[in-house]
């Protein structure tokens, strides 16, 4: 116990979060009434535990061995929750608090939208901490559906809350979310378990327009979608979700999603790191990332990963329900990773009506106006899938369904390890097995461009008519890969353009280095490449037009014809101060907007924001061409910039 202490006491340190076992005093909830008898209800001493310590202006509140029957229990401020071993909190078969009315409730489903039906919750706390090595136990009493009056469907709530911490409880039954966070930001959830069961639990930890988020040694298993990243309405606004890492976690679904985003996202998400997961079952996606309400998921980024007994292994889609205010249009994935993943046994922990089939390949999907991508990339992925379909089933073709996101809708697949469609910038690299043979091509992608093999190795069935096959896909390449005994993969490719037979051509130079005219200035910094960079004067903004002067503009040779994007080594500061306008040799100005925010240094593609954020690609003859870029809102720092053919390409450091 007490290395866990300084272990999560070094975790809170390193995130600056104040420890909870720091806290100044104790509160123990038998000195103010609880019985811990497991029939009386509690919640009232418990309450009363919880004010003394916020009104001593921080404490912990203590729950010794017992078994604490309780309505609504109401967090506050600067309050720790210790549950000591053998310590039960017991939701109560009614006399919960009553949901509160949402005038946005429209937007997401009731469980979403109502917070107050809970076993506990809180809303705008600060340094609200549960801990220990106790157990919060629904006991049948949270409800996975809509709640009557006095019932709750969720075991923990908290609304726009800061320096938050769930560590080492267990959390069993609980309702329809076992924790829901929503507009959260400086969370540590470790050593956190929530337990499937039979009956009363859906979703694990939903974690909803909440951003600086750790997760670690923890395991997380549910019903529904176990660990999932959403943005809804229900706070009436919505935050980028961002800064947020898990690591060193077990993941499991029995009917649903694993690892998610979606399907709610009316806010943006970047910044996303997923290290050392095992994901022990999904009955619909092990990775799985949906827009479907408008959002920009990028900079997203999963290592080391295992996959066992997923239906779909990998899912990304790009969808149209619009179910946020305004109708936002169909949003974007973008920039991902997912690197030394090993699948195996991908079939389904449980086939329902939920599930659909035991098995659906691995599917990236945009919609026919937008294309998911581009910097999707797949290095070292290795499945075996179950196999054993049709050969005729290469030849179907799904539906759009651009409402809907499970991946049972497409039914299944042309192709028995990733079926690509309306998507651009997919680089693929590992190994396609299957266990029974399979009469499907191993890789099919259809109406994209910038689709590239490159050392795959992919089995083949002894009935399958070909191995990879593109159609209607502007630019691909199949590099350095082969069957599984080592021959050359057969090509199918229909109303296609192969990429360019010679290496990526990608030129750089300083953003500082060409014609530089005020307001636009040049300044240093040692962590830049060359030591300098480009920004506007303090307070020039310009995010009607472009500015007429304020430029830096720099000159580009490149050495062949091509389809090129432009790169910028940048700093946004914020989501205000996040802009540039760019130009190529005199043409159109693009809104570069949304860049990612931070105060490092990091490389983003220059995106059209009249078009959404699409990737601005330019069609460059050999020879010399001006990149132009002009401010837009002060504090947007352009250090070193880069044109490529290689539209997935993702510098580090300061690039090439």
């Amino acid at each position: 116990m007490r290395r866990t202490a300084i272990l999560l006491a070094l975790l809170l340190a390193a995130l600056g979060l104040q420890s909870p076992v720091s806290a100044l005093a104790e509160f123990n909830v038998r000195d103010y009434g609880a019985t811990g008898n497991g029939s009386t209800n509690d919640d009232d001493a418990i309450d009363r535990a919880i004010n003394a310590a916020n009104a001593a202006g921080g404490g912990t509140v203590v729950f010794p061995s017992g078994r604490y029957r309780s309505r609504t229990i109401h967090l506050k401020s600067d309050v720790t929750l210790r549950l000591d071993s053998g310590s039960v909190i017991l939701a109560a078969s009614s006399g919960m608090d009553a949901a509160e009315s949402n005038s946005y409730d429209d937007y997401q489903d009731y469980g979403h939208s109502h917070f107050h039906n809970a076993l506990m919750w809180g809303n705008g706390l600060t340094n609200v901490h549960i801990t220990g090595v106790g157990t919060i136990d629904g006991d049948g009493n949270l409800i996975t559906g809509t709640p009557d009056s006095g019932e709750a469907d969720k075991a923990i709530v908290l609304t726009e809350c800061s320096n938050v911490s769930l560590t080492g409880v267990t959390i069993r039954r609980g309702g329809h979310f076992a924790a829901l966070i929503n507009g959260c930001h400086d969370i540590l959830i470790d050593d956190l378990k929530t337990i499937h069961t039979d009956s009363g639990v859906r979703d694990g930890i939903n974690l909803i327009n909440s951003w600086n988020v750790t997760v670690t040694d923890s395991r997380i298993e549910a019903s529904d979608d176990a660990l999932v990243f959403k943005s809804d309405y229900a706070l009436g606004h919505t935050y980028t979700s961002r800064n947020v890492r898990v690591r060193d976690t077990t993941v499991y679904s029995h009917e649903n999603n694993a690892l998610q985003f979606g399907s709610e996202t009316c806010g943006s998400f970047r910044d996303f790191r997923f290290d050392d997961i095992t994901v022990l079952g999904a009955g619909k996606a092990g990775i799985g990332i949906v827009t479907m309400d408008g959002a920009i998921i990028e900079d997203i980024h999963y290592d080391h990963i295992s996959l066992t007994k997923t239906t779909s292994p990998i899912f990304m889609k790009i969808g149209e329900r619009k179910r946020c205010p305004g109708s936002p249009p169909a949003g974007r994935i973008r920039n991902i990773t997912i690197s030394n993943v090993t699948g195996t046994n991908l079939t389904a922990p449980v086939v329902t009506g939920t599930v659909g089939a035991s098995d659906y390949s691995s599917t990236f999907t945009g919609t026919p106006a937008v294309d998911l991508g581009p910097g999707i990339t797949l290095d070292n992925v290795d499945l075996t899938v179950p196999g054993g379909h049709p050969a005729s089933e290469a030849t179907r073709v799904p539906g759009e369904f651009p409402t809907t996101y499970p991946p049972r809708d497409y039914g299944p697949r042309p192709s028995y390890g990733y079926w690509i469609r309306h998507a651009t910038g997919i680089t693929l690299n590992g190994d396609l097995r299957f266990s029974s043979n399979d009469g499907r091509p191993a890789v099919i992608a259809d109406d994209g461009s910038n689709i590239v093999l490159d050392g795959v190795v992919a089995q083949r069935g002894s009935s399958s008519a070909y191995d990879i096959g593109f159609s209607g896909v502007n630019g691909y390449a199949v590099r350095d890969s082969t069957n599984t005994g080592g021959g050359a993969l057969r090509i199918r490719a229909t109303n296609s353009t192969p990429l360019p037979s010679g290496p990526a051509v990608t030129v750089g130079t300083e953003a500082e280095g060409g014609t530089v005219t005020a307001p636009m200035q040049r300044a240093a910094d040692s962590a830049a490449s060359g030591g300098s960079y480009v920004a506007v004067a303090s307070g020039n903004n310009s995010q009607s037009s472009a500015p007429s002067t304020g430029h830096a503009t720099v000159t580009v040779n490149v050495p062949s014809a091509g389809t090129y994007k432009v790169m910028g080594r940048v700093v946004a500061p914020a989501d205000t101060d996040d802009s540039f306008w760019v130009r190529v040799d005199g043409g159109a100005w693009v809104n570069w907007n949304d860049i990612a925010p931070g105060g490092s240094w990091h490389w983003a593609n220059v995106t059209d924001d009249a078009a959404s954020n699409a990737l601005a690609t330019y069609n460059l003859a050999a020879g010399d061409h001006s990149l132009t870029f002009a401010y837009r809102e002060d504090g947007a720092r352009l250090d070193r910039v880069l044109v490529t053919t290689d539209l997935a390409l993702a510098p580090t450091g300061t690039g090439p």
